[in-house]
């Protein structure tokens, strides 16, 4: 037998509210930091490294920033949920769109790494 649940909305008092949007908004400010001054390490080394090598390496920031964006957008959308089926929902519409972005992802590095395996240096 299956009782029926009443749906309940939650209120966030709006100082709550500032204060994770503050906080999703330092996250993100810190990952962008972070992916920056990874670039620029990197920069220091790329330049020495095979054209395929090179290219799995842009592609690896460049999903790293992408995936980090999204779990930053989540982050913004859960702050604003009016109740927990929205939260619910979120969370599900993100996961479904991650599996899909890191299946597409995964290949798209693959077929580089494999490239980069092949590669021969020009005489």
């Amino acid at each position: 037998m299956r009782k029926h649940v009443a749906q309940t909305d939650f209120e966030v008092p709006d100082s709550v509210r500032q204060l994770m949007e503050k906080s999703v908004q330092q996250a993100r400010t810190a990952f962008e930091q972070f992916t920056a001054a990874a670039r620029t390490v990197a920069g220091s080394v790329i330049p020495t490294l095979p054209s395929g090598a090179k290219e799995v390496n842009e592609k690896a920031f460049s999903y790293a920033e992408v995936n980090i964006k999204a779990a930053c957008d989540l982050a913004e959308k859960l702050v604003h949920a009016k109740n927990a089926q929205e939260f619910l929902q979120l969370q599900s519409e993100f996961v479904a769109a991650q599996l899909e972005t890191f299946r597409e992802q995964t290949n798209d590095l693959s077929s580089a790494i494999q490239n980069a395996m092949i590669w021969t240096p020009k005489p």
